[in-house]
């Protein structure tokens, strides 16, 4: 399997710095490569993978992700975003490491800086390091950096300090040294120094951080047409923790927006299930709050819900290297507040930072929704739109008017993980998939009586050897986007 073919199954994007391991046995190496990543451009490392592209597979216990970022938690400093994940390739479990460019230049690694000399990471050697840190002393401090006007002990709500560490215990990824003393775990998230909290930390944890900085709130609308105007049927204004803002501007969202009904091929259930798939929606949500632009106080965010669309809107445009075009493929998260996300991906909010935008489409898609749609503008920042399907005479509300008639939704989604040809286990798989009948008769069977996927060996559909692959037709549909 070629680097370019494992970018475009792990969604990675194109043109993405990657480096392979066999195994992650050696945990020395791996903190070594994500230290050179943090002072580079980021990049992803990908084990369970030889160089040769085999995929070989790993230990991908619990156990064993947690020694992973606990190395990256004590080992690396200052402290850095990585998400670990789990993912699949030819039915074998390997961990994907994301590491975004870092923003606190120079890292080190057991208090060695490494660097990135082309695909190889090497030590830093003493001019180099000396370039790094001039370069970063002429960047002005962060936003989210600088100490906040907040006092620890009368602004921060204890609850949320608890709940955080609770959270980040039920997902095993951070590590306290007394997390029984509130000062010292806000240390740990690097949200506070030398005892006061900086602007991230209010965010994060104080009992209502928009006394100080009214850009934190959310305003959320319910407008009982398609048109912004005066008429709204509901509307909110959320401030708080951010943790608590996002849960119960979440709730606004399910709340107001409309539910579908849905009947799954081979099966007589009902199921009712909200207008937009909830885990983009979350994504979504997430992602507005943990990259919004917090530094002007006329800024913040906001939600529009109308009867055919909904808007999540934040102050900030994409930061520089993210496109509307690589928000559909996957990209190196580029993070405007690192230790904000750091925070939300600890407590379990943040799993794919770079792939989030991907994971929202596929979910649309699946659902039989057009892709969400991306605005960003330097000045009035990035809104991203989910639209409700069409209901025409021709289209009926299970799909979108491009998409034929005829395609599912189940149908859709088989069409969307096919890449090149696949086996049924791999393709089944690669869905997620674990019922092998429900997957041979709601998805692959339709698919093969639509003529949009073949068989390798037709004249022998039961072969051991068997393949799929997109038809004449099946790749028309592609061409055109229609699925």
């Amino acid at each position: 399997m070629t680097p370019e073919q494992i970018t475009t199954l792990l969604s990675l994007g194109e043109g993405q710095r990657i480096e392979l391991k066999s195994s992650a046995r050696n945990l020395d190496a791996l903190g070594k490569v994500v230290c050179g990543f943090l002072n580079a451009s980021g990049g992803y490392l990908i084990c369970g993978v030889n160089d040769k592209g085999e995929v070989v597979g790993i230990d991908a216990s619990p156990d064993a992700i947690k020694r992973i970022e606990q190395l990256f938690i004590e080992r690396i400093s200052p402290r850095a975003f990585v998400a670990v994940q789990i993912e699949q390739l030819e039915n074998k479990p390997v961990i994907v490491i994301e590491v975004p460019s870092g923003k606190d230049v120079p890292y080190a690694f057991k208090d060695v800086i490494y660097i990135r000399d082309g695909e190889e990471t090497q030590k830093a050697d003493a001019e180099t390091i000396r370039d790094i840190v001039m370069r970063y002393q002429i960047e002005p401090e962060r936003w989210e950096r600088r100490f906040s006007f907040a006092d620890i002990d009368e602004d921060i709500d204890m609850t949320e300090v608890r709940a955080a560490v609770s959270d980040a215990g039920k997902v095993q990824r951070a590590f306290f040294r007394n997390a029984t003393r509130p000062s010292m775990v806000l240390e740990d998230f690097s949200v506070a120094r030398y005892g006061r909290v900086t602007n991230g930390g209010d965010v994060l944890f104080s009992a209502n951080p928009a006394i100080r900085l009214p850009q934190t709130r959310i305003r959320a609308m319910r407008y009982s047409s398609d048109k912004a105007g005066d008429t709204f049927s509901d509307m909110k204004s959320f401030e708080g923790p951010l943790h608590r803002v996002f849960e119960e501007a979440y709730s606004f969202i399910i709340r107001n927006t409309p539910s579908i009904s849905r009947f799954v091929k081979g099966s007589p259930k009902r199921q009712d299930s909200s207008l937009y798939p909830e885990e983009a929606i979350r994504e979504a949500l997430i992602n507005a709050l943990a990259h919004r632009d917090y530094s002007a106080a006329s800024g913040g965010a906001s939600i529009h819900v109308y009867p055919r669309r909904l808007e999540i809107w934040n102050s900030g445009a994409l930061p520089d290297g993210v496109t509307k075009e690589n928000l559909l493929k996957g990209h190196i998260s580029v993070l405007r507040n690192p230790d904000v996300a750091h925070v939300l991906y600890l407590r379990g909010l943040m799993e794919k930072a770079g792939r989030g935008s991907v994971l929202m489409v596929q979910k649309c898609q699946e659902n039989g929704l057009l892709a969400p749609v991306w605005e960003s503008d330097s000045k009035l920042g990035v809104t991203v739109t989910f639209l409700a399907p069409e209901v025409t005479p021709e289209v009926t509300p299970e799909v979108t008017p491009e998409v034929t008639p005829e395609v599912t939704p189940e149908v859709k989604s088989l069409l969307h993980h096919l890449e090149g040809m696949m086996n049924r286990q791999t393709l089944q798989d690669a869905m997620g998939l674990k019922d092998a009948e429900h997957f041979r008769k709601s998805y692959l069977l339709p698919a093969l009586e639509f003529g949009v996927v073949e068989m390798t060996i037709p004249d022998k559909p039961k072969s051991s050897k068997q393949q799929y692959r997109l038809s004449v037709k099946g790749k028309e549909l592609a061409k055109k986007g229609n699925y």
